[in-house]
């Protein structure tokens, strides 16, 4: 179940929908920006937001209030300057600060929780104290968080609906105002289960955002090798000094040992994602084997694990794809040794015999071996014997 955040652009239409309220705003992206203001008419001022599921936005400057019509262009491309390419414009909803109000759900392995506060704004982290915690279960009082919230037993569970029918797994209303009988949904973030893309109709993997960032150098050179070779690489870093660093095979795999991870509670120790499959050469293995080692040597956690993982393969040559991997082990064996990494396998396919064995010696000659599976051994299991490695 990784967690895609979507627009805040369609994340408000999905609620406000939900919600039976009205709705203005427009979706602007950096392709021909003149073209998309045409729409943008009918108020006094606006507000011009980055649409990118940045954090913190209003602080980072990457929100302006108040413009004219005829300054949101000079506004948006100051921020393309900066490396933004999706934003939203709205109608400036001119509103005291001591209105605001803090709503948020998330979903766990206890259910939906509701998290409510009547210190809503940019500085509700200074006040978490004032949040309070409620499961949504049967034995819910609505009417006292009808109170607290000043939103109708009505707009609470559409808002409840709305979060489960669409697969959400957090959505955070910071700050809205409610007052005469009105509620304006002045920032709204929501992440979704990307599992669910082709179970739901209101949002679809174009509506998902990623903030912009420089890659390294690793993960440029895995963009180029997965640009030049029939077989598919990719890699993204989470958390440079992570703990968990993965090397997996197959994306369906990919998924589950990410998701156990993050399960376990070590979802901040996860340091990067990625897979390649497509049966790749042995050097094409090891040039992708030999970023995420480099990268995990860099990080600074002080118990790292590296975990060579995947199902079982239909055609990938498993013999052929380790001996690369282990090409690059042999490389770094003695830096691998000296910061105590341990590693986890987990693969079945063909060639599966002769490749598992011939990573178990390598492992156990550097002193590097946590476990090695074959496909008996199901992925959640091996994943566990890695978080063992940590904690």
């Amino acid at each position: 179940m990784p967690r895609r955040k979507i627009s805040e652009y369609s994340a408000k239409t999905i609620v406000a929908k939900a919600l039976d309220i009205p709705y203005v705003g427009w979706a602007i992206n950096s392709d021909d920006v003149d073209e998309q203001l045409v729409a943008v008419d009918g108020y006094d001022s606006y507000v011009v937001k980055v649409d990118q599921a940045v954090k913190g936005r209003f602080k980072a400057g990457l929100v302006v209030l108040e413009i004219k019509k005829d300054d949101i262009r000079t506004r948006v491309e100051e921020l393309i300057t900066k490396g933004y390419s999706s934003f939203i414009v709205e109608p400036f909803a001119k509103h005291d600060g001591s209105e605001e109000r803090y709503l948020s759900i998330t979903k766990d392995a206890n259910g939906t929780t509701l998290h409510i506060s009547a210190e809503g704004g940019v500085d509700i982290e200074s006040h978490s104290e004032s949040i309070q915690s409620i499961i949504v279960d049967d034995t819910v009082d609505w009417n006292d968080v009808v109170e607290r919230t000043k939103l109708s037993r009505e707009q609470l569970q559409a808002i409840v609906s709305v979060f489960n029918e669409n697969y959400f797994v957090f959505l955070e209303i910071n700050p809205y105002v409610a007052e005469h009988n009105t509620l304006k949904l002045l920032d709204l973030a929501v992440e979704v289960d990307d599992a669910a893309s082709l179970l739901v109709s209101e949002w679809t993997v174009d509506d998902f955002r990623t903030p912009p960032r420089t890659l390294s150098g690793e993960e440029q050179a895995v963009t180029q090798l997965n640009e030049t070779s029939p077989a598919s690489f990719n890699l993204q870093m989470i958390n440079p000094d992570g703990a968990f660093f993965l090397l997996l095979s197959g994306g369906g795999a990919s998924v589950v040992i990410a998701d156990e991870i993050y399960s376990a509670g070590y979802g901040n120790e996860l340091a990067n994602y990625g897979e390649y499959s497509g049966n790749p050469t042995r050097e094409e293995t090891r040039v992708y084997a030999s970023a995420v080692v480099t990268l995990l040597l860099a990080s600074k956690a002080p118990k790292k694990v590296l975990f060579i993982g995947g199902a079982v393969a239909n055609f990938t040559n498993i013999e052929k794809t380790f001996a690369g991997i282990i090409d690059v082990i042999d490389e770094y064996a003695e830096k691998l040794s000296s910061q105590h990494v341990k590693v986890v396998v987990r693969r079945g396919g063909p060639h599966q015999e002769a490749g598992l064995r011939n990573m178990q010696n390598t492992l156990e000659k550097y002193g590097l071996l946590g476990a090695v599976h074959n496909q008996r051994t199901p992925i959640g299991d091996a994943a566990k014997d890695a978080i063992k490695e940590i904690s």
